[in-house]
C-alpha cells in the first residue's frame, strides 16, 4: 500500500487504473480515418451470414460479455463480503442479508460496469477493424500482432500500451476466472469453498485454483496459442450461458427463495429474450457445424 500526499492505493487500485489504458482504444478509433456513417449503418444494421465462422464470432462475444462465471463467482462474492463485513454468520448454510439498498448498489455497479465494457469491446472492434481487418489482417495468434491495432496512436510506444492493458485486465481477470471454476467444482461436489477460509478449511476449493492457473500456465509452454484458447473458451462459455441463465431466472421468480426481491416484469422479459437469443445462436452455431460434418 503507498500512502503519498494523503493518497492510498492498494494493489487492486494499482492494477485499476493500469487497466485504463484500455481507453487508449476509443482515443485510437479517432484517429484513424474512419466513416462514421458507415460505422453507425454497420453498428446498428450490422451484415448477417449463417456460416461457422460468423455464428461461431458472435457466440464467443455472447459468452464473454454474459460468461457463465458470472453466476457462480459474483454470487458467492456477494456473500463473502457480508460474512467479511460481519453482517452474516461464517456458517455451513448462510442465507444472504439482503437489502433494498445493497440490491440498488449491486444494480447500480452492475450497469455501471457493463456500459464501460461494453463501450471498450465497441472500440476495440472498430478500430482493429479499420487497422488490421483493412490491411488484410483476420486472424490473430499472438498479443504483439492485436497491439498493431494501436500504432496510429501511439506508434512504437502501442506494445507498450497494449501490455499494459494485457498485464492489468489479467492480473484482475485470471483470480476471478479461476475462482469461479473453483466455485463451480466445490458447489457442484459438495466441497467447503470461499476465499474467506484458508486452504487447510477448504482444500478442494484451493486445489481446483491452483490446477487453474497451472493449465493456463502451461498453455504457453505446450504451445497453444493464448488468443486462441481465450476465443474458443468464450465460444463454450457462449453455449453454456443459456440453460443457467434460464435456471437463474426461474429461481429469481420463486417467491419462497427470493421472498419480496423476485425479478420485475421488465427485468423477466429481457431475461428470457437474451436466452432465447443465445440458445437459437448456439443451437444454429451446432447445427451448422454438423451439417458441415
Amino acid at each position: 500500500m503507498d500512502i503519498q500526499r494523503g493518497v492510498v492505493l492498494t494493489a487492486d487500485d494499482r492494477l485499476k487504473y493500469l487497466a485504463l489504458t484500455l481507453f487508449t482504444y476509443v482515443l485510437a478509433a479517432f484517429v484513424v480515418r474512419l466513416d462514421w456513417d458507415e460505422v453507425l449503418y454497420a453498428t446498428l444494421i450490422p451484415h448477417i451470414e449463417i456460416s461457422a465462422a460468423f455464428l461461431l464470432n458472435i457466440v464467443a462475444i455472447l459468452g464473454t460479455t454474459i460468461s457463465p462465471y458470472l453466476f457462480f463467482w459474483q454470487a458467492s462474492e456477494e456473500v463473502e463480503e457480508e460474512v467479511a463485513d460481519g453482517r452474516i454468520p461464517d456458517m455451513g448454510i448462510r442465507r444472504p442479508c439482503v437489502t433494498r439498498q445493497g440490491i440498488v448498489e449491486m444494480n447500480r455497479d452492475t450497469v455501471i460496469g457493463m456500459f464501460f465494457s461494453q463501450i471498450i469491446m465497441f472500440f476495440i472492434i472498430v478500430t482493429t477493424a479499420a487497422t488490421l481487418h483493412a490491411s488484410g489482417i483476420t486472424t490473430i495468434q499472438t498479443a504483439s500482432q492485436a497491439a498493431e491495432a494501436l500504432r496510429p496512436l501511439a506508434g512504437d510506444l502501442s506494445y507498450l500500451l497494449f501490455a499494459a492493458g494485457i498485464i492489468g485486465t489479467g492480473l484482475l481477470a485470471v483470480p476471478v476466472l479461476a475462482g469461479a471454476s473453483a466455485y463451480a467444482v466445490a458447489e457442484t461436489a459438495g466441497l467447503r469453498e470461499g476465499l474467506g477460509k484458508n486452504p487447510g478449511r477448504a482444500p478442494g476449493f484451493y486445489v481446483v485454483i491452483a490446477l487453474s492457473v497451472l493449465v493456463g500456465m502451461s498453455l504457453d509452454l505446450l504451445g497453444i496459442s493464448p488468443i486462441t484458447a481465450l476465443y474458443y473458451a468464450a465460444a463454450l462459455n457462449g453455449l453454456a450461458a443459456p440453460p443457467l441463465m434460464a435456471l437463474v431466472t426461474r429461481i429469481a421468480n420463486r417467491e419462497d427463495i427470493m421472498g419480496r426481491f423476485v425479478n420485475s416484469r421488465e427485468s423477466n422479459i429481457l431475461g428470457w429474450v437474451i436466452v432465447l437469443i443465445m440458445a437459437l445462436t448456439g443451437a444454429a452455431l451446432i447445427v451448422n457445424l454438423a451439417i458441415g460434418l
